[in-house]
Parts: structure tokens; sequence; C-alpha cells
């Protein structure tokens, strides 16, 4: 059992990491970088004071981790908790849900790494007046809550229908129940009874 669980964690926090640098690596793709111009060595300023990009890719940060947390919560859930019980069950849950924060560093870290490198090297060596594309930067660090707040939010909504159903079944199997059922009396051995007081009244 302590053998289950612990490879449930590994796998759900194993998973969510390398999501993570999936989720990284669309990020730096499909996400704005405002331009910058090259004023001297080492220094330079954005080349539209009004530009959109920073809130952008915060805002493409948020897309991204709110997917990849109902991704995470859904499939986590059918598959290594709902089919699960004991042990397993809260070690998987556990696995998802630190893994979801995981999986947002290891998003902000690889996205914010790619082209990191180009930057430095233009900041460095490009001659003044030169435009060149910003380094991807989350502004909003609470965007970092989004996937492990949407993973947890699935996997409680999840857990509280199933109580429901597994509650909603056990009335129906129950004597009380079955009780219930079986004193219902159908519409015409009611109307009979009807019948025969009808001609009794009338005799």
């Amino acid at each position: 059992m302590r053998q289950r669980a612990v490879i449930g964690l590994v796998v759900a926090l194993a998973g969510s990491a390398l999501l993570g640098l999936v989720g990284g690596l669309i990020w730096s793709e499909i996400a704005p970088r405002a331009a910058l111009q090259e004023i001297s060595a080492g220094t330079a300023e954005v080349v539209n004071a009004e530009t959109r990009a920073f809130i952008g890719a915060d805002g493409w940060f948020c897309v991204i981790a709110a997917v990849a947390g109902l991704l995470t919560g859904v499939i986590g859930y059918r598959v290594g908790i709902a089919r699960r019980d004991g042990q397993t069950r809260i070690a998987v849950t556990i696995g998802l849900i630190a893994g979801a924060v995981a999986g947002s560093f290891v998003m902000l870290w690889l996205g914010q790494q790619i082209g990191l490198g180009t930057y430095q090297q233009h900041l460095e060596h490009a001659a003044a007046g030169t435009t060149f594309s910003a380094s991807l930067v989350l502004g909003a660090k609470s965007a970092l809550v989004f996937w492990p707040l949407l993973t947890s939010i699935v996997i409680v909504v999840a857990e509280v229908g199933r109580s429901r159903e597994a509650g909603d079944r056990a009335a129906a199997d129950s004597p009380i129940g079955g009780l219930k059922r079986g004193t219902s009396r159908p519409r015409g051995q009611h109307r009979s009874r009807r019948l025969g007081l009808n001609r009794r009244l009338g005799g």
C-alpha cells in the first residue's frame, strides 16, 4: 500500500512538471514581447511606452496555467484518485496539488529562459538605436496560483459529486428506502376501493 502511494505521488509530481515544460514552451511562443531600443551598452528603453505586451504576457500565462490546472485536475482525478482508495488516494491528491505548484514554476522558468540569451547579447553588444525584443517576464506573480487553484477546485468538485452519488445509492439500497418504495399502491387498487365504497353507499 505504501509503495503504491509513493508511486502515485511521484507520478503526479513528474506528470505536472512535464506539463509545466510544455506550458513554458507554449508561453514563450505565443506571448507578446515588448520592443526595446538600445540607448547605450547595457541600457535600453521601451519603444512604445503604452505597449500592452507586458499585460498580454501575463494574460497568456494565466490562460495556459488555467488550462493546465483543468487538465491535471480532471485527468489526475479520473486516473489517479477515482480508481484508488486509502493512502493512495491521499498521496495522489497531494502529488497533484504539489505538482501543480511545481508545474507553474517550471513553466515560468522555462518561458523566461527561452530568448533570454539573445536578449542579453543584444543589450550588451548592439549598436545605439538598434531595436530588439525584450525578454519574457511575468509581471503579476499572483498568476502562479492559477494552476494549483484550478486543480484543487476540480478535485474538490469531483469528490463532492462522487460522495453524493454514493449517498444516493446507499439510500436507495437501504431497507428503509425499499420499504418506502413498497408502500406505494397501484392506481388501479385505489380505484377499485373507491368503486366498492360508492356501491355500498348507493346500496
